[in-house]
């Protein structure tokens, strides 16, 4: 299960198969949504580092 407040994901339908962060497999306990894709990570800290750029970044450009 997935802490950032999206509905249950799937690891099925993620995007990635690796961290973009370590490179490591993703775990289905990482996983989060970005611009309507399921994107997945290797641990929640990599998620959470992810989802704090990515808000970072569509506040600046919004």
């Amino acid at each position: 299960m997935n802490t950032t407040g999206d509905a249950e994901l799937k690891l099925e339908d993620c995007v990635n198969q690796v961290c973009p962060w370590s490179g490591k497999p993703v775990d289905a306990a990482s996983l989060t949504t970005y611009r309507g894709k399921v994107v997945g990570f290797c641990n929640p800290g990599c998620r959470d580092k992810f989802v704090a750029a990515t808000a970072m970044f569509d506040t600046a450009l919004a």
